[in-house]
Order: structure tokens, then C-alpha cells, then sequence
């Protein structure tokens, strides 16, 4: 599948046959003003054959110019808490009970989490080891936690 259908441009240097303009899809995912990076396009190939695909661009292209794209796996705030506070030997209730006050958000911050609840800002103000906890995972947080080969994709060029 390519992301990105609602896109004319796709459409018109064929990146896509799906006309955008028939079927009343809009590009809004890929340009708003609330998106950092630009667009891309990438396909989607199913896990069951997705070694084909890769045997297949590589006989066609050589070996030499073909790989497969790593991804990194962030340390997210609810995450990133529970992983420093095991290291601490902090309980896993304690644990837990710290990361469910993080709202379920999307790109959600423990600073920005902070700001939002109320008893997690009294927790951190008045408990020595909350506060530890969660000084320590707001260094660590958005730094890469894993790598893997990222899912579906491979390039080339």
C-alpha cells in the first residue's frame, strides 16, 4: 500500500493510480502545519513475502544497492519511568502507579505530563524518590531504547 494516496502529485508522476480527486481523499496527514519532517512515500509489502520482494530488488539491482532501514525505538514517558525505576529497585507498583498518571497521548512528555496532573506535580514535589525517577527518565527520554530492521521497507537506489 502507498501512504500518501491523497496526494496529486503521487498521482500525476504515478507514484499512485488512485486519483486523489475522484475519491475525495485529502493530503492534510502529510502537509500541516503541525508536522516537523516533510512527506514520504514508502511501500508496504506483506511479512509473508517481504523476502521475496528483497530477493527480487536485489537480483534486479545488485546486491551492493539494496538494504534494509533500521528503526530506533524511543524511550517514551510511560516506558522510560518504568525502566529507571526498575534499575533504581524501585516496586513495580510504585512503578506502575507513576507511569499511569503519564496521559495516554500521543507524543506525550513527563515535563509536558507535569504541567497536566496535578497529584503526579505533588508526587514530584514532595517525594524524594519520585522525584529522582523521574529527573533521571526525563534525561533519558526520546533517547533511542532498540534498534531493529525497520518492518516491511527496503530500498534502493
Amino acid at each position: 500500500m502507498v501512504h500518501g494516496a491523497g496526494s496529486i502529485i503521487a498521482y500525476v508522476i504515478e507514484i499512485t493510480d488512485i486519483d486523489p480527486i475522484k475519491y475525495g481523499l485529502i493530503f492534510e496527514r502529510f502537509l500541516n502545519p503541525e508536522r516537523i519532517s516533510m512527506p514520504d512515500f514508502d511501500v508496504d509489502f506483506c511479512y509473508e513475502h517481504r523476502q521475496d520482494v528483497i530477493d527480487y530488488v536485489s537480483e534486479k539491482y545488485g546486491h551492493s544497492h539494496v538494504s534494509q532501514i533500521i528503526t530506533f525505538g524511543t524511550m517514551a514517558a510511560k516506558m522510560v519511568i518504568r525502566d529507571v525505576a526498575r534499575v533504581l529497585d524501585v516496586p513495580y507498583s510504585e512503578a506502575d502507579s507513576l507511569a499511569k498518571m503519564i496521559p495516554n497521548e500521543l507524543h506525550i512528555t513527563i515535563k509536558k505530563a507535569l504541567e497536566q496532573n496535578k497529584e503526579l506535580k505533588d508526587r514530584y514535589e514532595n517525594e524524594e524518590i519520585v522525584k529522582k525517577v523521574l529527573d533521571i527518565a526525563m534525561g533519558l527520554e526520546g533517547m533511542p531504547r532498540q534498534a531493529s530492521t525497520h518492518a516491511c521497507r527496503s530500498c534502493y537506489y
